[in-house]
């Protein structure tokens, strides 16, 4: 049978870095296999779940790259794929449990009935009698957690009082209708398995495979990361400018390890890697110093047109809008070395304005090391002044003024490139003097020294 995974999602107006994991869990899964891929809203909760809502979640779906083969925009044979129009279908389906003497009324509530020996027994909580069933363990196989055994002890909620479904009930039926052959989804959920294996025997259809896959801890503390947390939210990294393909890289990287050790690696060849056996058991712990190299690392190896092109309406943005005969040779230049979209026009600015930010901190660092750096500049500036522009020049004044004061070249660069630049690091600094140009360069050094 063909592998059918989904992502069943209620849309809130956040689009969770937990929940985008699981998306990607299964996408990954259903490409690796050459099954396919269905997006599911669960929209019963009328308040929360607005067309707002709806957009985030698509948006960043689409944003990471994910595409799905059956849902919302893509009808196929199973819809539909929003649970607020499969109404008829749950109500149909409670009918079949009843006719079955498996579902009965009490309370104004449908309630599942399982089978087992049934006994009365006081809840010390509840204060009163209450039936129990000693039902037979139900036992999966889980891809990820091995063997797991539960029983459920008593009947359970499927409709509501106010006519509405549970969880588990239309979790059921909507994999159930939809063919759904794995369910791939947050160990969180294991807890709700027995009561949907229960739901799924009574149906008399066949079990999916379960993947429990780890948490996301929060990246400063015990427990689970939630949309309160620092870097919880898709949209952050949209709005920051983050590569979709490096935080898509990034959540595979939580629960899940390459097999070539490779932490950074196309999407290809993580979905011809991807196997459900080889996610950890261990809960992950979120990382955002680990998603900004990852996404470094990628602007790293992306071709120069690629990251010019993705570079230059930024800038625009910002102000800077230098042809690329003036801009190319900058970004080629910065490529290898800025950390991320979000820091471009900060980490460029000084090539082309005169009103640049310069780093206290890197000023401070100068200092402590000792030495004062408007000597050091005013030591070099003169054999700068000689110079030829190209980097042997270069080199040639740092290692005359270096003679001439009995200091190794390599003591005249922090001071000139912070002179420069307003920066304490960056590109090699003979390129980014060669490309600054002789004429701003020395007027930049004067104005410091003055």
């Amino acid at each position: 049978m063909s592998v059918r995974t989904r992502f069943a999602p209620s849309p809130t107006g956040f689009f969770h870095i937990g929940s985008a994991r699981t998306a990607l869990f299964n996408w990954l899964y259903a490409r690796h296999t050459g099954g396919t891929f269905i997006l599911r809203i669960e929209d019963t909760d009328k308040e929360r779940n607005t067309e707002e809502a709806l957009k985030v979640l698509v948006d960043g779906m689409q944003w990471l790259g994910m595409d799905w083969d059956e849902g919302p925009g893509k009808e196929g044979p199973c819809g539909p794929y929003f649970q607020s129009q499969r109404t008829e279908l749950y109500r149909a389906q409670l009918k079949v449990l009843a006719d079955k003497g498996r579902a009965y009324e009490k309370d104004g509530a449908w309630w599942f009935r399982l089978e087992g020996e049934r006994h009365t027994e006081f809840d010390d909580f509840a204060k009163k009698d209450i039936e129990k069933v000693k039902a037979a363990p139900v036992v999966i196989q889980d891809l990820v957690r091995g063997r797991v055994e539960r029983a459920e002890d008593r009947d359970f909620v499927i409709f509501r009082a106010n006519g509405e479904p549970v969880f588990h009930f239309v979790n059921v039926i909507d994999d159930i209708t939809m063919g759904i052959t794995h369910v791939i989804r947050g160990e969180d959920h294991l807890s709700n398995t027995s009561k949907h294996v229960e739901l799924f025997r009574a149906f008399g259809a066949t079990l999916p495979t379960y993947a429990h896959i780890p948490l996301i801890l929060k990246s400063d503390g015990p427990g689970k990361m939630s949309k309160r947390d620092r870097g919880a939210l898709i949209e952050e990294y949209q709005q920051r400018g983050f590569l979709p393909e490096a935080v898509r890289n990034y959540l595979c990287l939580l629960g899940w390890t390459p097999k070539d050790g490779r932490e950074v690696l196309p999407i290809a060849d993580i979905i011809s890697q991807f196997e459900l056996g080889d996610i950890h058991q261990a809960n992950a712990r979120f990382d955002e110093r680990k998603m900004s190299f990852v996404n470094q690392q990628t602007i790293r190896e992306m071709p120069a047109s690629q990251f010019a092109a993705l570079a230059r309406p930024r800038l625009a943005a910002a102000g800077i809008t230098a042809g690329p005969s003036e801009l190319d040779p900058v970004l080629a230049l910065v490529q290898e070395k800025v950390a991320g979209l979000e820091h471009l026009t900060e980490f460029v600015a000084f090539f082309f304005r005169e009103d640049f930010t310069k780093d206290p901190a890197a000023l401070a660092n100068l200092t402590k090391k000792g030495g004062d750096p408007m000597a050091r500049i005013s030591e070099v500036l003169p054999h700068l002044v000689t110079a030829t522009w190209d980097d042997a020049g270069i080199d040639a004044a740092f290692a005359a003024a270096g003679t001439e004061y009995t200091q190794k070249p390599t003591a005249y660069f922090a001071p000139i490139r912070y002179a420069v630049s307003g920066h304490g690091g960056g590109p090699h600094l003979q390129a980014v003097l060669r490309t600054l140009g002789k004429e701003k360069v020395l007027a930049r050094l004067r104005a410091f020294t003055a």
